[in-house]
């Protein structure tokens, strides 16, 4: 993967509590279920075996619309270990306009009345379609998928207050 991007937040729950609701991966990606403009007016569902994407080598695919076209990923589990980390990356040939393979992740440290979360994704713009002739688009795209991952945990527990920093 030759790009990255991450994003990080500070939120009021303990790292299990944090990894438990992360880790249902519908929680974590809603963005990519509800209509947005970056998803071009589309959505994304999702598709699970008998893992839930919740156990090394468990498969989560997706599929939809964007931009009126049709979508596809899977991906499947590297690594889970509660409640610190969890590591999933794209499997086959993912069906994308503006990414293509992709590597993604998160990661729980304790911190004084909280937990911090970091979400990453290490990508490579899509082989074809805009994503490889607006390389920027790419970026801008995963730079709004783990702000929206980061932004969603903040609000399900809220920020540390700077009292208990």
């Amino acid at each position: 993967m030759t790009r990255h991007r991450q994003a990080s937040v500070q939120v009021a729950a303990t790292p299990e509590r944090l990894f438990a609701h992360l880790d249902d991966q519908t929680r974590l990606a809603a963005h990519m279920a509800r209509p947005s403009m970056m998803m071009g007016g589309g959505r994304m569902t999702y598709d699970f075996d008998a893992g839930r994407g919740q156990a090394v080598g468990s498969h989560i695919r997706m599929g939809g619309r964007a931009f009126g076209l049709g979508l596809f990923v899977d991906e499947v589990v590297t690594e889970r270990a509660p409640p610190r980390r969890k590591v999933w990356r794209t499997v086959g040939r993912p069906r994308l306009i503006i990414i293509g393979d992709y590597e993604m992740g998160f990661q729980t440290t304790p911190i004084r009345g909280g937990a911090g979360l970091r979400v990453w994704i290490d990508y490579d713009p899509a082989p074809r379609g805009p994503g490889r002739l607006v390389p920027g688009l790419a970026d801008a795209y995963a730079r709004w998928c783990v702000e929206r991952m980061v932004g969603d945990a903040r609000r399900a527990f809220g920020a540390v207050s700077a009292s208990a920093g």
